[in-house]
């Protein structure tokens, strides 16, 4: 957890601050440059990731500001101009950025985010964006998984205790709701955020008591609405589930009440769950839940599906909140262009051996197009910050790493994908509720083809280059090959 006296803006790579003195010894501070967030890997090997973490931007950007504390520890570097300091005293963000929204689902090599920003101040974000944007986007694009796999029951979210510190079980809660859970053991996530906290009892609670039945027994008498009882503590079926069975009828079912179930977190989930239900339903509890929970993440839930395992509600821990299997989402911040003294933009590139690596120049925008007849997305092309979607005519996309790969598309719509976020260090976006993130981001998911979504060897989702930019790219590769020989 940060101390209290902690600014994040002091969460910076520190080379952000050597080359924000060096631009400023080279006049080159308030020249404005244009950076891309993108990534170039999906989690898992999957067909899309989510975009997430958008909010912990701007509230970071709208606080970024140096204090005398600051000030006082780059003095005692000993490496850095006063005039440099001086200009850190006044800090704000003066500069435009433009985002998707949080929920979206995003693809590699696309710019995620752009920021327009004098040269210092557009260097200073970079640590901090990233850390937002490639934590949540990883937790969310996880979860999504994971409710996918789940076929429609339900995923919380259990994950506060195996986070990597406070804030990734914090801020990943909030993230695994985005993508999908319905909810959270976290109860800061809850109160921070507005996402739905819930739990019931430990083994401990049913290790306080003289017997299991008592323990069940006291639990429902004090959460009546509210009862999930633990049953593996000590055997599941021969002990756990008969006194479920027992408390439920004694206490709840003379009430009328018909909401509670059972928790399973160890054992043979498959065959526990099947045996229980088989239990519960000849007890008359054909209403009663099953839940689910234990090192559990897609490829295991939908293993237990597969096998008939009967669980109606899925609580997803460590392999969720760390994504276990894939823990980097490898976001990137690149400079694609900069002003020279006329105003004009001039697009910068970055080469290397490794093609995927090589940069997309210039200010741009990115379009989603969508097929009219069935509503799906079609493919993303990334086009000069300019250019306009004509759909009323033949719009001709193609593969930028092979061109004669094309398709000319007719009945179609288009969407622009990024949004102004800041304009003049000003904010111009009105965040959504939580609640509205989580339902854009079900249809954003639900406008892909299923072959984008399958888990193992998913298809492809085309991301193209407009013949304008595709243009560019090629002369600036041209050029600097040369120039570098």
């Amino acid at each position: 957890m940060y101390a209290k006296n902690e600014n994040l803006a002091m969460l910076c790579d520190f080379y952000e601050f050597t080359m924000g003195n060096g631009y400023l010894k080279n006049n080159l501070h308030k020249r404005n440059t244009y950076f891309d967030v993108f990534f170039r890997n999906i989690p898992d090997n999957g067909g899309f990731a989510i975009a997430a973490g958008l909010q912990q931007v701007i509230e970071y950007i709208e606080d970024l500001h140096f204090n005398k504390e600051d000030i006082e520890y780059f003095r005692s570097k000993n490496i850095f101009s006063d005039d440099f300091l001086d200009y850190l005293k006044d800090f704000r963000f003066t500069g435009d950025i433009y985002a998707v929204p949080e929920g979206t689902c995003i693809f590699p090599r696309e710019p995620i985010m752009t920021i327009k920003a004098p040269a210092v101040e557009a260097q200073i974000l970079e640590t901090c964006v990233l850390l937002a944007l490639n934590h949540q986007s990883l937790i969310a694009t996880k979860a999504n998984r994971i409710v996918r796999a789940a076929q429609g029951r339900v995923v919380l979210e259990f994950g506060s205790r195996r986070a990597q510190g406070a804030d990734g079980a914090v801020k990943g809660a909030r993230a695994a709701y985005i993508g999908g859970c319905a909810g959270t053991a976290c109860t800061l996530t809850d109160e921070l955020y507005g996402v739905p906290a819930g739990g019931t009892m430990a083994h401990a609670w049913v290790q306080m008591f003289d017997s299991e039945y008592e323990a069940f027994k006291a639990y429902c008498e004090i959460y009546p609405h509210n009862a999930v009882l633990l049953v593996d503590t000590y055997n599941t079926l021969k002990s756990g589930v008969p006194n479920a069975i027992r408390v439920f009828k004694e206490m709840l079912v003379p009430q009328g009440i018909t909401n509670f179930a059972i928790r399973l977190d160890s054992g043979d989930i498959s065959y526990l769950s099947k045996q229980a239900r088989k239990m519960l339903d000849e007890a008359g509890l054909t209403t009663c839940k099953i839940v689910a929970s234990n090192a559990l993440d897609e490829h295991l839930i939908r293993d237990l599906l597969m096998q008939g395992a009967q669980v109606d509600t899925f609580g997803v821990g460590e392999r969720m909140i760390t994504s276990k299997s894939a823990p980097v989402f490898g976001g990137v911040y690149k400079l694609v262009a900069i002003e020279n003294d006329k105003g004009e933009i001039v697009p910068k590139i970055k080469l290397s051996e490794n093609t995927t690596k090589i940069t997309n120049p210039h200010f741009k925008k990115v379009y989603r197009l969508y097929d009219n007849e069935t509503g799906k997305a079609i493919a993303d092309e990334i086009c000069l910050h300019d250019e306009v979607i004509d759909t009323a005519k033949p719009h001709v996309i193609f593969d930028p790493d092979a061109t004669w790969k094309q398709k000319t598309l007719t009945n179609f719509s288009v969407r622009e994908l990024q949004v102004p976020i800041f304009k003049n260090g000003k904010r111009v976006y009105t965040s959504p509720s939580i609640s509205e993130i989580r339902d854009y981001c079900a249809r954003e998911v639900e406008s892909l083809w299923d072959e984008v979504k399958r888990f193992e060897n998913p298809h492809r989702y085309y991301v193209d280059l407009s013949k304008k930019l595709w243009d560019i790219k090629k002369e600036l590769c041209v050029k600097n090959s040369l120039t570098d020989k």
